[in-house]
């Protein structure tokens, strides 16, 4: 049997078999149902010549205003009934050609998600691909990704959809956890890096931490990494609640000296007391990057004097 030529909705010409645009006056075919894309059958369908009921009309329509709220995060607009068409398929006396539009719609809506489902795929893909760089199992994500676009091609929008929206949740989970581990770790190797250029004290090397850490992050070890991130940094912290007061004071008369000289401080003394300030409220990487700043804008202060002993610890 030969395949059915679709017909322009636009202008009522015929078009040839597969074509997507109407050769006479430009616009969009609907493919006949099994042309490439399965037709989701309506509850209550039943045969053709079955009459087609008012509960179905609804169910129908419902179904097509729930595909357009789960495909949102596609950012997509799937087509939908007019209001105006719901009231005349109602109340019209041809209902049958009525449907046949609503199903026409239907066509043209799974068309389109199919098409976004498969732009996220790579997106998604790509996801994993970073993830799994990072030691992290992505193969379960991966069969559900190919579950996704099986479903949607066979007609299940709905089941499609649902499986989009679990792998993009977990896909999101996992790398909001990674992201923060990248953060903290990038935090905490910015706050040795500007406790060494002060010429403060460290608990470690700053660049033999961001190694070992970045290894930990590599191998996907993050609940470790992030214990070590935390014990790191509790260290520096304790070795500035030493060091960082005594260099504030080291720094403030410096900047007293000066002024006795005739030079304006009052800009870098107003920023030393903020340095200070967010140290107090626990922010010491907000106040070393203040302090780093405003060394190098303004000159370091002097370092102490060696002593009888020896020359002091930096």
């Amino acid at each position: 049997m030969a395949a059915e030529r679709p017909v322009c909705p636009s202008c009522g010409a015929e078009a040839a078999v597969g074509a997507t645009q109407c050769q006479s006056c430009g616009a969009p075919i609907v493919p006949p149902a099994g042309d490439g894309i399965a037709r989701a059958a309506g509850p209550g369908e039943r045969g053709g010549d079955a009459r087609p009921s008012g509960a179905e009309l609804t169910r129908r329509i419902a179904r097509l205003q729930q595909w357009a709220e789960a495909a949102e995060p596609l950012e997509i607009t799937i087509p939908s009934v007019p209001a105006w068409a719901e009231e005349a398929a109602r109340t019209g006396a041809s209902p049958e050609a009525w449907f046949e539009v609503i199903r026409g719609i239907e066509r043209l809506a799974q068309l389109k998600i199919v098409a976004a489902l498969e732009g996220w795929e790579k997106l998604a893909k790509n996801r994993l691909t970073r993830l799994e760089a990072y030691a992290v199992d992505g193969r379960l994500e991966r069969e559900q990704i190919d579950d996704t676009l099986h479903a949607a091609r066979g007609g299940d929008i709905a089941q499609a959809l649902q499986i989009f929206h679990q792998v993009d949740r977990v896909l999101s989970l996992k790398e909001r956890h990674l992201d923060q581990a990248r953060e903290e770790l990038e935090r905490l190797v910015s706050l040795l890096r500007d406790m060494e250029a002060l010429g403060l004290p460290t608990p470690l090397e700053p660049a033999a931490v961001a190694e070992d850490l970045e290894r930990e992050l590599r191998q996907g070890r993050l609940a470790a990494l992030k214990q070590e991130l935390r014990a790191v940094r509790l260290q520096a912290v304790n070795r500035l609640k030493v060091g960082l007061p005594e260099y504030v004071s080291r720094y403030g008369d410096y900047l007293v000296s000066e002024r006795n000289d005739g030079t304006p401080v009052e800009l870098e003394a107003a920023e030393l007391a903020r340095a200070a300030r967010d140290f107090a409220r626990g922010r010491p990487e907000e106040a070393l990057r203040r302090l780093r700043v405003l060394a190098q804008v303004h000159g370091s202060a002097p370092r102490p004097a060696a002593g009888p002993t020896g020359p002091a610890r930096p």
